[in-house]
């Protein structure tokens, strides 16, 4: 089983928001919460900073790009240090499938971010295989980052790809998990289950509170 990170297990797309508004303004470019969420939710940094740059008609150097990309994970990193949310239902959905599944982290995050969220919780023993931004060079919708975890769960005992299910909440996650051949489930944590329909999800599901993993056993 494989989790997005931002929005599936930790409620910090707000902090992520806010972090790149922050930082997009000292660049004097403006970006509205509604731009956020139709177009730069589920990509990585790296992807983001360069397509808010595209837009705004102006150059990014390879050394400016890592340099904001340090300055917004700093800022994110200040922000759920005062104020850090589980999606509601995941640490008691997790402990659980952990009994049973094999489970890991696929994420558009980078590890620092990943590592600080789990130090916070008793949650990081139970992930087999984590993938953060800093592991592929293509982010999600490119299936890059579910077919580095495929092979890493592989390396150890193998898996079929089609017995990974992953659970999602941004479309580029949707569209990666599919490219890469696995089945996803859907969390509305952000985008309306309206959004969603239509969008080959095995299933959309409003929280993963009240839900069981061995639901999951038949998608």
């Amino acid at each position: 089983m494989l989790f997005d990170f931002n929005g599936v297990l930790v409620d910090d797309e707000p902090q992520h928001c806010e972090a790149l508004q922050r930082v997009l303004a000292d660049e004097r470019i403006t970006l509205t919460r509604d731009q956020y969420y139709a177009q730069y939710l589920g990509l990585d940094d790296r992807t983001g900073f360069v397509l808010a740059f595209r837009n705004a008609q102006r150059t990014l150097t390879t050394e400016m790009l890592k340099h904001l990309v340090a300055k917004k994970s700093q800022v994110y990193l200040e922000l759920v240090r005062k104020s850090l949310r589980m999606v509601r239902g995941a640490p008691e959905f997790v402990r659980d499938a952990a009994r049973r599944f094999r489970l890991g982290i696929v994420s558009g995050a980078l590890r620092r971010e990943i590592d600080h969220v789990l130090g916070q919780t008793d949650l990081g023993a139970s992930f087999e295989v984590i993938i953060a931004a800093d592991d592929v060079s293509r982010c999600k919708p490119d299936p890059a980052s579910y077919l580095a975890a495929y092979d890493a769960f592989n390396r150890r005992r193998p898996i079929a790809a089609r017995a990974c299910v992953v659970i999602e909440d941004s479309l580029p996650g949707l569209q990666a998990a599919r490219a890469a051949g696995m089945p996803c489930v859907m969390l509305t944590t952000s985008h309306p289950a309206g959004a969603l329909v239509g969008r080959g999800a095995a299933l959309v599901w409003e929280t993963l509170a009240g839900h069981s993993p061995s639901e999951l056993t038949t998608v």
